[in-house]
């Protein structure tokens, strides 16, 4: 095979890579749209058959080796990228924290400690680790037990003051508060604070358990077993928290035929505190651990020591489940963890999205109308330009982390968003992106290594009350293989 010019360009001296970045990147900033910059036909097909306007749409791609963009449509108009900003979060991430940057987890005993009973009690308090998952707390778990600590005559008081509270209500969004997708941030926050909901029917009724399981949580089945066709998975089942003032309580109604069998419902209840105790008692005991009270807010005493401390698995790592399978939650801890390299506690998603904002400038990157809420995308005031989005990926192509950066995407056909796109066609395994999806946005971003050896970044977003009726899913995969089949 012809050797192309990627391959050139990376044996170059890392001066001369750098330089050549630069000047790609600022060709980006400052080129006007290519005359012949026309959409291709296919795209244009598309656009007409669903009454999609022009207007709507910006497209720009641009092979990571050349100075001018192959394809520009209105690429300088701020739109909302949805979750493809999760792109510039973790690649900005990256940038300034660095590929083994970690999180800890500190756990402090808040009494004398004899014969490993605790008089008194135990407190943890988070910095925002985005995977402080199941596993994680059961390792946390048993590495205090390792210390000598069994028996706790206390309670378990979270710290999240590492952090100001969420800037929003989980409902706020959509009015779908239990949904995974809307987990708002906190500090101390275990397992995305989810839950699956597993219903089976059986004789005379609906058996209802919950993986994980906690002690402190109260499913309440007024689930009836019915006859009839199946509606579909869980269609008919109602889930509602009667108490806000008791979110461990948790209340499943409605009519559930027999014909839909056993069913799962991922969702999201109780505050961050309650849930973090539930995880840690359940796994303190299975370290045959004890503890007697309940759990409370608390902050740390100044000055005082860690009885013990979790870091957390590598930025590097991390961002791999964050961008394949596009966690919001992760991508916002992202957001507060650029905020702490400048500012000081109780950090903010406004003080990463300035970080990043100048970050952005400070590599020649247009940052006119660029909108950040937060760190995941999920957001109706969020903006970027294609130019902006493009820019970026380009950026993070030449630079250090570009292994990990690029290993964290979805691969088309293979993981990820991306596993049932491609499967059957030449494109499977030669595409590493970021899709985004809101009801009024779709939209992709990163890289597609073309059929003749060449990579191209590659930027989509459309911004229309249609945009997910199937002109936008359309739209993605035309131009993904007109990009694939480039000569």
């Amino acid at each position: 095979m012809r050797k192309t010019a990627p391959s050139v360009d990376l044996v170059r001296p890392p001066r001369a890579r750098c330089a050549r970045l630069v000047a790609i990147l600022l060709a980006l900033a400052t080129a006007a749209t290519p005359a012949a910059a026309a959409l291709p036909e296919p795209l244009v097909r598309i656009l007409r058959s669903h009454g999609l306007p022009d207007s709507a749409l910006s497209v720009l791609v641009q092979a990571v080796d050349e100075r001018q963009p192959l394809l520009a449509h209105n690429i300088d108009t701020p739109r909302n990228p949805a979750s493809t900003i999760k792109l510039v979060t973790t690649f900005v991430a990256l940038d300034t924290l660095g590929p083994t940057h970690r999180w800890r987890t500190e756990a402090y005993a808040l009494g004398p400690i004899e014969n490993g009973v605790l008089n008194g009690d135990l407190l943890l308090k988070g910095y925002g680790d985005p995977w402080l998952i199941e596993e994680e707390m059961w390792k946390f778990a048993g590495d205090l037990r390792l210390r000598g600590l069994r028996h706790v005559r206390g309670r378990l008081l979270i710290d999240d003051s590492y952090w100001a509270p969420a800037p929003r209500d989980p409902g706020s969004f959509d009015g779908q508060p239990y949904r995974l997708y809307n987990v708002q941030p906190n500090a101390m926050m275990v397992n995305f604070k989810a839950f699956t909901f597993n219903f089976i029917p059986v004789t005379g009724g609906v058996r209802i358990n919950s993986t994980p399981t906690m002690p402190n949580l109260e499913i309440v089945n007024q689930l009836k077993l019915v006859g009839g066709k199946c509606p579909g998975a869980v269609a008919a089942v109602k889930l509602s928290v009667p108490d806000p003032a008791n979110p461990n309580r948790v209340v499943f109604s409605g009519n559930y035929p027999a014909s839909c069998g056993a069913q799962s419902l991922p969702r999201s209840v109780m505050d961050p505190a309650s849930y973090a105790y539930g995880m840690f008692t359940r796994m303190w005991g299975q370290w045959n651990g004890v503890i007697d009270g309940g759990v409370a807010r608390g902050v740390k005493p100044a000055g005082k020591k860690p009885f013990a401390t979790r870091w957390s698995p590598p930025l590097a790592e991390v961002i791999r489940p964050l961008n394949k399978w596009s966690n919001n939650v992760m991508a916002d801890a992202l957001l507060y963890a650029i905020a702490a390299r400048n500012a000081t506690p109780p950090l903010t998603p406004a003080m990463g999205a300035a970080i990043v904002r100048d970050w952005l400038a400070g590599h020649g990157l247009p940052v006119d109308g660029f909108v950040m809420e937060n760190g995941s995308g999920l957001s109706r005031v969020s903006r970027i330009s294609a130019r902006t989005m493009a820019g970026t990926l380009l950026h993070a192509y030449g630079s250090p982390t570009m292994p990990e950066f690029l290993a964290s995407l979805a691969v088309s056909g293979l993981d990820g968003t991306m596993h049932r796109r491609f499967r059957n066609g030449p494109e499977r395994g030669r595409m590493h992106l970021k899709t985004g999806h809101l009801n009024d946005v779709a939209a992709v971003a990163g890289y597609v290594l073309a059929a003749n050896g060449r990579r191209f970044v590659v930027t989509l977003l459309l911004n229309h009350a249609t945009a997910n009726h199937g002109g936008g899913s359309a739209l993605i995969d035309s131009l993904l293989r007109w990009t694939y089949q480039l000569r």
